[in-house]
């Protein structure tokens, strides 16, 4: 499970009902022995994942519950989340509600399911868009005063209208003058006039230069320029090529205000 797993809006009744139906599905679907496994993760989707449902591109806090049965036949894996359907195919014990209740959870809930499936087991994905509701500073593990910022100016890059939002409001609130750009061009482009104490460069922006031939581009014009990376994959070679040529940290998106406080203090720092 994620000890940093973001927020998310709707009914703990519910969302209990959610884990206990895929859990006992899961095991239900094991023949003798075998490992149910339950996991949580943040994830940022950069592009839509075409899946059982279509992913749109977004913050998410995703529940993963997986199992090593022999798995669901794609005929069956069309219905599975029909009333009933279920019980009557699989011989279930219970309702034959399970999956359907699942399933209304998660729109309800403005959610994505996934579900992969073959001989060696199922998992099914639950994808639930983050809230960014105000968090006390109580709840943060580090307070806020040690990573404030002092009116540094931070220019934001990223193709994403929702991220620009984020990372601008975070960085206005951690005491930073933010400004934004929608592409690595219009970054280029900025920086032949301007100059800022540090650049949040997401890595990949289409259509359009990715993350680490904008930050080449940037350094002919300020050789010393700092840079935070961050980008909704894992740690690409890219970023490696990014962090040799000068830039700074890397941080995984969804962005939180500590993890990016944290980077962006650093960096400065150095």
């Amino acid at each position: 499970l994620d000890t940093d797993l973001l927020n998310i809006s709707g009914s703990d009744a519910h969302l209990r009902k959610v884990v206990m139906n895929l859990a006992s599905n899961a095991a239900e679907a094991i023949e003798g022995r075998g490992d149910v496994i339950i996991s949580t993760m943040n994830r940022y989707v950069d592009r839509p994942v075409r899946g059982y449902d279509d992913v749109n591109v977004g913050e998410y806090a995703v529940l993963s519950v997986s199992d090593g049965g022999p798995g669901i036949s794609p005929d069956d894996l069309e219905r599975i989340f029909e009333p009933f359907y279920t019980k009557k195919v699989m011989g279930r014990s219970g309702t034959g509600l399970g999956l359907a209740v699942v399933w209304n959870v998660v729109q309800d809930l403005k959610g994505y399911l996934n579900v992969i499936s073959d001989e060696n087991g199922t998992t099914f994905e639950l994808y639930f868009p983050i809230t960014r509701d105000e968090v006390s500073d109580k709840d943060l593990s580090i307070p806020i005063n040690d990573y404030k910022g002092d009116g540094e100016t931070v220019l934001i890059v990223d193709d994403v209208e929702s991220q620009r939002e984020i990372a601008c409001e975070m960085l206005n609130t951690l005491g930073y003058k933010a400004k934004a750009v929608s592409s690595g061009e219009e970054a280029v482009e900025y920086l032949k006039e301007h100059t800022v104490d540090l650049i949040l460069l997401d890595m990949i922006m289409d259509p359009g230069i990715n993350g680490r031939e904008t930050y080449e581009r940037i350094i002919k014009i300020h050789p010393n320029q700092k840079a935070v990376i961050a980008s909704g994959f894992a740690e690409t070679d890219d970023v490696k090529e990014a962090q040799k040529l000068g830039a700074g940290q890397f941080i995984k998106k969804p962005l939180t205000l500590e993890k990016m406080g944290i980077a962006v203090r650093n960096e400065l720092k150095k």
